[in-house]
């Protein structure tokens, strides 16, 4: 019934703004459009009383994100989130080899893969509990500590760890990465120094403990230090605000190299 009287009055509205002398046109252009607002409020209010649905200003709308919504429903305020697992190596190969027996393939090479995906992370949690707690007096940050896997037989594992004092830092990254080992390999094939004119040297072959090595140093940056590990994979510590390339191998030294190549089965 309001929205038919509303209606009327718009026609009526612009009836006698047709008829009127041109000096009242303002006048009933602001009545046209009070009555129009009135009218949309009416559709609105209605579209609320169907729908459930808050349709007014944002400061309504982010108090009742605070607080839930027009619903009744609570709003989230924390939770503990998603707890890393790793796959149950055993059950998975129990898994596999019972699909296996019934041609359910599709099955067994996810329980496979699977099973190798739990093999991998318990493969990098155990390197990180070998690696030192503590390198050149910097303590390692246990929240850093990360294993990433694929899964699928020893490609693009990564293990993390970050040593860090006030603004100096070591970051430790171990990882089976064929484009970083290309890059490694390519700089040790050359061998020597890689001769520059008009400038510093930026990297150099060098060896960790018996193994070679490239060192680099960028000024936006600092230094780098890459170890081939066997065959696939690799070491890397970035050093941040290390004063020189020999404090940068000092810390390097401190860690196990041939321990490494045995734990990840390297050769």
């Amino acid at each position: 019934m309001r929205s038919k009287i509303l209606l009327v009055g718009l026609v009526g509205a612009a009836w006698l703004a047709s008829t009127m002398p041109v000096r009242a046109q303002g006048l009933m252009n602001k009545l046209k459009q009070k009555a129009e607002q009135a009218a949309e409020k009416a559709l609105d209010k209605k579209a609320q009383e169907k729908t459930g649905v808050n349709t007014g200003s944002s400061s309504d709308t982010q108090s009742t994100s605070s607080s839930g919504n027009s619903a009744g429903n609570p709003a989230n305020k924390g939770g503990g989130g998603l707890v890393t697992t790793p796959p149950d190596v055993k059950a998975n190969l129990a898994d596999a080899e019972t699909a296996f027996k019934a041609t359910s393939y599709g099955e067994a090479r996810y329980a496979v893969q699977q099973a190798m995906l739990g093999v991998e992370m318990e493969i990098g949690n155990k390197v990180l509990l070998s690696l030192p707690e503590t390198v050149s007096g910097l303590p390692f940050q246990k929240p850093s500590d990360k294993v990433t896997s694929t899964g699928w037989g020893w490609v693009g594992l990564t293990i993390e760890r970050e040593y860090l004092k006030d603004d100096k830092q070591l970051r430790t990254l171990i990882a089976n990465n064929s484009a970083w080992m290309s890059a490694i390999n390519l700089y040790l094939a050359n061998g020597g120094y890689a001769q520059t004119t008009g400038g510093e040297q930026n990297w150099k072959q060098t060896k960790v403990k018996g193994h070679r090595a490239v060192i680099e140093y960028d000024e936006s940056t600092g230094y780098k230090l890459s170890v081939p590990l066997g065959q696939t994979s690799l070491i890397v510590w970035e050093a941040v605000n290390f004063a020189t390339e020999q404090e940068v191998m000092t810390a390097a030294n401190t860690f196990d190299i041939d321990g490494l190549i045995k734990t990840l089965g390297e050769q």
